[in-house]
């Protein structure tokens, strides 16, 4: 059933807020007889003022009481329009526009929160924000409870289209300020840098953070934890593993660097692990530089480590690992580590020893299913190392001697590669489509700009996802060609191959490891049918392939 409220032309503050509940009830309208026609729509208008000094406020007749008198008459000459007046009075005297925090405008913020309001009215733009970020914000909020905007003076008025426009010519510069700013703030960050300054981010282990009124934060060297850091280094020359240093840290009960934030809330004082203890070895802060993207600058604190120290640290761990440290070194020359999976259980296998007289005895592959649930878990349970890497590295001369081997290794892996390319070229249509889609949606929604007040909104979160979109795309896109450019031929495999057995003879055991991974991307084993199934890297085959490439890894 529908309801009609009857409004009285003045109505008294208390009259004009249960008008307002009531109409915002759900399932209810609130309209004014017109006379002589049908009836409009009841337009709540809330008159907002502000004055950024308290010069004039005590006198009978002030500059807030003179913006309030202009939006008035404004609204009255819009009264058969059904625009009345709300007799809540939203003025901020001696509070500057260059920011929200003003107490009329958080209470009229409120209230259009709380559907209380069907339009504001100021005197003049610059009266409800002098910044554009802010105007934006509180915009973006009116549009969202379908609030219209207007400005007396300047007739800028959202419930019109030429209005609407004008609102998209605001946020567009709006966009520009916070790209400005943004684009000063990491200029500003890159110039502290240079200049060695400490400009924030989480407290390093070994310093402590000394903040004085007018000066920038500075780093100072504690005794105690830098101690504690250049102990860590030495550790791990000793050691020459990230796991013994962890285990050897938390074994003395030692924690992380622990913290407070400015809000109280604690942070930090964990066990170590291999990812924290590797940002205490690879921090350049340790020798009084400061890190800025690739560059490293001499920073204003003093250093802790000394600089030949963190560069052995850093060759050590480059060494151990091709990615800087980020995995133990492979000490024992396990040949299938990494690439080794337990096909019924679809894990890893591991590589570990037992250890007889304090030195390793023997070596095996395990899979990690049967190393944490028991070896009643998995079918496969272990295989011996020495075994399974020799049977591995026949298999590979073997395929090299046999061209009837080489053909269906080629055969699997073109079919291999031929579903893989498949699978992207399905999804480079898909993010094709959807930048296509995007893109008739934008011309769409320019086209109803002048017709609908949500457009620049709509329109500004259209061009978001067609970015996003067409990153998608391309990335789709680089997919594919990294796909066709991998393809490899049989003449390929077989020349790989051919002098397999003269190269490994070459090589030092490490760089026999490097090779294996190079050509091989996994080794499935079957415990239940003892069957052993290898998976190609056809780039590393093709690579091998190629003429000085044997001399070049040898």
């Amino acid at each position: 059933m529908n309801m009609t409220q009857q409004i009285a032309p003045s109505p008294s503050a208390h009259q004009s807020r249960t008008s307002g509940s009531l109409a915002s009830a759900r399932g209810q309208t609130t309209e004014r007889a017109r006379p002589g026609g049908p009836a409009a729509r009841l337009v709540r208008c809330a008159i907002y003022t502000r004055k950024s000094s308290e010069e004039g406020l005590a006198q009978e007749f002030n500059s807030l009481h003179a913006q309030r008198e202009a939006a008035e008459a404004f609204i009255a000459s819009q009264r058969s329009e059904g625009w009345v007046a709300l007799p809540d009075q939203y003025d901020d005297g001696g509070f500057t526009g260059g920011n929200t925090e003003r107490p009329g405008l958080k209470a009229l913020m409120r209230d259009v929160e709380d559907g209380k309001v069907d339009c504001v009215v100021v005197y003049k733009v610059d009266r409800l924000s002098r910044s554009l970020m802010d105007f934006a914000k509180i915009i973006d909020v009116f549009n969202r409870k379908e609030v219209a905007f207007v400005s007396v003076t300047q007739q800028f008025n959202t419930a019109q289209s030429m209005g609407r426009l004008m609102l998209n010519v605001l946020l567009s510069f709006a966009q520009f300020e916070r790209e400005m700013v943004s684009e000063r703030t990491r200029d500003k960050i890159a110039a502290s840098k240079r200049k060695g300054k400490w400009i924030g981010g989480k407290p390093v282990l070994g310093y402590d953070l000394i903040r004085l009124p007018g000066v920038t934060t500075r780093l100072e060297v504690s005794p105690t934890d830098s101690a504690l850091v250049r102990e860590i280094f030495d550790l791990y020359l000793e050691f020459d593993s990230l796991t013994k240093v962890c285990a050897f840290l938390n074994g003395r009960g030692l924690r992380t660097k622990q913290w407070t934030t400015a809000k109280g809330k604690s942070n930090g004082g964990r066990p170590w692990d291999k990812q924290s203890l590797l940002k205490v070895l690879t921090n350049p802060v340790y020798i009084g530089k400061v890190p800025h993207k690739k560059d490293l600058y001499n920073g204003e604190h003093s250093a802790i480590v000394a600089g030949d120290v963190f560069q052995r640290v850093r060759d050590r761990l480059w060494t151990n690992g091709k990615t800087g440290g980020m995995h133990v070194r492979n000490q024992l020359g396990a040949l299938l580590k990494g690439i080794l999976r337990c096909k019924p259980c679809d894990r890893a296998m591991g590589h570990t020893y037992s250890v007889r007289s304090g030195r390793p005895a023997y070596r095996y592959y395990v899979c990690q299913t049967a190393q944490k649930q028991g070896c009643q878990a998995c079918p496969g349970g272990s295989l011996p190392a020495e075994e399974i890497e020799k049977l591995i590295v026949e298999q590979i001369r073997t395929i090299g001697r046999d061209p009837t081997l080489i053909a269906a290794t080629f055969g699997r892996i073109d079919a291999e590669q031929g579903e893989r390319r498949r699978g992207l070229l399905a999804e480079s249509a898909v993010a094709r489509r959807r930048v296509d889609t995007l893109e008739s949606e934008i011309r769409s929604t320019a086209l109803d700009a002048d017709q609908s007040r949500h457009a620049g909104n709509r329109l500004a979160d259209l061009h978001q996802q067609l970015a996003a979109a067409a990153q998608e795309a391309e990335a789709a896109a680089a997919k594919l060609r990294e796909a066709e450019g991998e393809a490899v031929t049989q003449e390929q495999i077989a020349a790989a191959l051919a002098d397999f057995d003269g190269l490994w003879a070459a090589l030092t055991p490490k760089e026999q490891i490097d090779l294996v991974h190079q050509l091989v991307a996994r080794v499935d084993y079957d415990g239940t049918t003892q069957r052993l199934n290898i998976t190609f890297h056809p780039a590393g085959l093709r690579s091998l392939g190629r003429p000085g490439a044997t001399e070049a890894n040898s």
